[in-house]
């Protein structure tokens, strides 16, 4: 300890969970809430339906390209021309690689690789899924394409670069796929947050019909259109013009997925940290353990006692880096033996590891490299 671990069982349950979920549509696996390429092998082996992978980084891409997969698409822009050269020699293999586009300055990048090295590189408009209400920006700052207007300027600018080869369209509506709502404790701001997503779901919905629309009206013929994640798939997939959902968080259902009242997973990846010592009767301390994920700094970014049940974080000191104080009721730990603790952001919790640990019926069975165990670190 201590150490990551994944339980299979409980894996196997989130898969076909949300397989159901996302009804007939494909799903692509996004790389960055998984970081282990064990776990894209396993999922992507369970069923037709699960194909392709979305990617954090160009750099990523290619490597998992290297590495035997194929349709790869890169969630966010590459603008250096030595990033964007990195994936032409699988471009040239006959690997589909899609890079994340939404400004004119990235198509100028993206084609003058690829007029230097003689091949056209498909690329992917990213439209912004953002609503916006009277008083409230519900959503996150990503693409500059955020309506039908400058989707087509942005298809009329193409027509520059011939070797730039759009072919793929991603919407991600963060506020719905991203956000809790049924929080313990919130239940205005819970009320309030619903409300709000059922007012996007029908505003991004037809942004995203238009486009698809508009851009088919320009001659682009898109192969993916991308919608959704862990949080939004019963909205995503009632659209006709969408071909794939993204799933990522929901196969290891890392803490901050708790909180969604139309769906519960199960928690199939942790860690677990030593009980070192007894400072008082019912408060043990652990080595290590502080894991805190990205984002706004809140108590929903640290991660969570999960077993033994009755544990609880000293308020002053929470989760540490060196030591995680707890407070157990319920009979006595002993030095030595093992708190488990779930990560509140599902992919970087394998940026601490170098394996997970893989469990199925209560037993090890393996363990495997996460991405920084096969001595890969993107950003």
């Amino acid at each position: 300890m201590p150490f990551a671990f994944l339980d299979k069982d409980l894996l196997d349950k989130n898969i076909s969970s949300l397989l159901n979920r996302a009804g007939d549509k494909k799903i692509r696996i996004a790389t960055k809430s998984v970081r282990c390429t064990w776990t894209l092998r396993y999922i992507l082996d369970h069923h037709p339906r699960l194909q392709g992978l979305m990617c954090y980084s160009v750099r990523e891409a290619a490597w998992l390209a290297t590495e035997g997969f194929d349709d790869l698409l890169v969630a966010y822009p590459a603008f250096h021309s030595e990033d964007i050269r990195e994936i032409v020699p699988m471009l040239k293999r006959g690997k589909r690689i899609y890079l994340m586009v939404d400004l004119e300055d990235h198509l100028r990048q993206v084609n003058q690789v690829g007029r230097e090295e003689n091949v056209r590189i498909p690329v992917c408009l990213d439209l912004d899924m953002t609503s916006k209400f009277p008083g409230v920006y519900f959503g996150v700052y990503r693409s500059s394409v955020n309506n039908k207007e400058k989707a087509d300027m942005f298809f009329k600018t193409l027509k520059k670069y011939p070797f730039v080869h759009c072919r793929a369209l991603m919407g991600y509506e963060a506020q719905i796929a991203g956000l809790g709502d049924n929080v313990k404790g919130k239940g205005a701001m819970n009320a309030i947050i619903r409300n709000l997503k059922k007012r996007s779901v029908k505003e991004v919905a037809l942004r995203r019909k238009e486009v698809v629309a508009l851009g088919q009206r320009q001659g682009v013929e898109f192969e993916v259109v991308n919608a959704g994640g862990t949080g939004s798939l019963e909205t995503s997939r009632q659209e006709s013009w969408v071909t794939e959902v993204t799933v990522g968080s929901g196969f290891y259902a890392s803490h901050l997925f708790d909180h969604y009242k139309a769906f519960k997973h199960l928690p199939a990846a942790g860690y677990a940290i030593e009980v070192v010592r007894n400072p008082q009767p019912d408060i043990y301390t652990c080595l290590g353990g502080g894991y805190v994920a990205s984002g706004t700094p809140g108590k929903d970014k640290t991660p969570i006692p999960y077993l033994p049940e009755g544990c609880s974080f000293i308020e002053n000191e929470m989760a540490g880096e060196v030591q995680t104080p707890l407070k157990h009721k319920g009979g006595k730990l002993e030095l030595g033996s093992p708190v488990f603790m779930r990560h509140s952001k599902a992919g970087e919790l394998c940026e601490h590891f170098n394996e997970l640990v893989i469990v199925s019926n209560g037993e090890v069975v393996d363990s495997v490299p996460t991405y920084r165990g096969e001595g890969q670190c993107f950003l």
